[in-house]
């Protein structure tokens, strides 16, 4: 079951950005009377990101707190991915590079991060090989404990996901190095070091806890049943290739369709960070009223049905900004 950390929704209070402590659950509308408490009991707490001012509260414009309203009603009801096929799928398809961090054996005590390449086998368990001589190398023979962390393949900044695997990573026997090789050369084909005969084949076996990070307002924990019985979402494979696309030559068509899903809301730029087969996350700006500052923050911009494959993405994304401009057409 997963564990939902902290909220953060454009609120008229600063005190929305708080982050509220670990619960099992998560209020179902961030206006509810519930949230409301939450946020009253997080104000009242030393510790943590306090960024409240001193100073009297700014009442927020009529308009603009309507627009927030609907913004936080819309993200609240738009479907997503669950948080562990979230996290295989972003395990997946990363580029195939993490931190690791190890119980240090030359300095006990303290933690030793190296940057290392692996990639996940069918169960999703991350495949390394280090050479003999590298300081993780030693680590992982005195002490097997370790974590691995993984960033988003698009990962830009705080915005976007992150993984954290702690668990064991052991030594492999011989009789499993031709399978842990075709996996590791699946991702890294240009890994000619894999034959050579001083580095060790390393696996991810026993994996224990397991944090997800997918940007503001969307962070918890699964367990590793969930994480080993999830499978990765099969449009998340490809698109990157699709943002990309949309960043670069439609920009204009996902203003729209931001514009329509959730009226009143005027963005000036409208980034895809990520595609999966319900819908997209995409980083837009925007400048509330009464304000010259602008933000900028994630949203998810749902698809009106499942989307099944690649050709399917493509029509219902036309259809999407060919209901965004006929709403726009029509308000003119």
């Amino acid at each position: 079951m997963m564990k939902i950390a902290s909220l953060a929704l454009l609120l008229g209070s600063t005190a929305a950005f708080t982050p509220a402590p670990i619960g099992r659950a998560l209020p179902s509308v961030v206006t509810s009377p519930e949230f409301q408490r939450t946020l009253v009991q997080v104000s009242n707490k030393p510790a943590g990101h306090d960024v409240r001012s001193s100073g009297p509260a700014m009442e927020m414009d009529p308009e603009e707190r309507k627009i927030q309203e609907a913004l936080s009603e819309h993200q609240q009801n738009a479907p997503k991915l669950g948080f562990d096929v979230d996290v295989r799928s972003l395990v997946e398809y990363n580029h195939g590079f993490a931190v690791m961090s190890t119980n240090s054996k030359a300095n006990p005590g303290f933690p030793g991060g190296s940057v290392v390449g692996f990639a996940p086998d069918e169960q999703g368990r991350p495949v390394f090989i280090f050479s003999g001589m590298s300081t993780h190398t030693q680590d992982l023979l005195a002490d097997p404990r370790c974590s691995v962390t993984i960033a988003s393949k698009e990962f830009k900044g705080a915005a976007d996901g992150r993984v954290n695997l702690m668990g064991k990573a052991t030594l492999c026997n011989k009789e499993e190095r031709d399978a842990m090789k075709a996996v590791y050369l699946a991702k890294h084909p240009g890994a000619f070091w894999v034959d050579f005969g001083d580095f060790n084949w390393f696996r991810m076996d026993e994996i224990t806890d397991i944090r997800f990070v997918g940007g503001f307002a969307r962070a918890g924990s699964i367990t590793p049943e969930e994480y080993f019985n999830a499978k990765p979402d099969p449009v998340a494979v490809f698109g990157p290739a699709i943002a990309t696309h949309m960043n670069d030559d439609h920009m204009s068509s996902t203003i729209a369709m931001v514009a329509h899903a959730i009226p009143g809301l005027v963005v000036t730029e409208a980034v895809i960070t990520s595609v999966d087969s319900l819908g997209m996350y995409v980083k837009v700006t925007r400048t509330p009223r009464a304000s010259d500052q602008p933000q900028q923050f994630k949203i998810r911009l749902p698809f009106p049905r499942k989307i099944e494959d690649r050709g399917d993405v493509k029509k219902v994304i036309v259809e999407m900004t060919q209901a965004a401009q006929k709403t726009s057409a029509e308000a003119k």
